[in-house]
């Protein structure tokens, strides 16, 4: 009889994490590759400004009009962003965004060379949908160039 010594085996646990990364590198990618895509918006010349950004307190979509140079104006909650909205229907998608999300904040886009009085109208449009508070949307600026800016204008006004 011969005797036989048996091992006895261990069982290990062990979870093998390659599939999970290929499939998070391809995720990533496709993000990557998606998310410029995403970016929804219409292109107007901001002025500049130094001012605070908005704080969004509730993480609510801000409802953002734009008026471009010739006059159009734009929505970005709107069933279709990218199409020019007549005062009247953007007054009224805004009174429904803002009743639906009276939190949400809400700021006008006017690019620099648009007529302020075009401005001043959308604003008070929004008003009449329902917002008790309206921000402009400028591009920010450091201290220093607004100081130069400001000692350039008043060269000029002293002219």
């Amino acid at each position: 009889m011969t005797l036989r010594t048996r091992r006895k085996r261990r069982l290990t646990a062990e979870i093998n994490v390659v599939p999970y990364i290929d499939v998070m590198l391809v995720l990533l990618i496709i993000f990557m590759v998606t998310a410029p895509l995403m970016k929804t918006g219409v292109n107007v010349n901001l002025p500049k400004a130094s001012a605070q950004p908005m704080q969004n307190k509730n993480n609510a979509q801000p409802i953002v009009v734009t008026v471009k140079k010739d006059g159009r104006l734009y929505l970005n909650v709107a069933p279709h962003p990218g199409q020019p909205l007549s005062p009247a229907k953007l007054q009224h998608i805004a009174a429904h965004q803002i009743a639906a999300h009276p939190q949400a904040p809400v700021s006008v886009k006017g690019d620099g060379q648009v007529n302020y009085g075009n401005v001043v109208r959308v604003m008070v449009r929004l008003q009449k949908a329902g917002a008790s508070n309206i921000g402009l949307q400028t591009n920010g600026v450091s201290p220093r160039q607004v100081q130069n800016n400001q000692s350039t204008d008043q060269t000029q006004n002293a002219d």
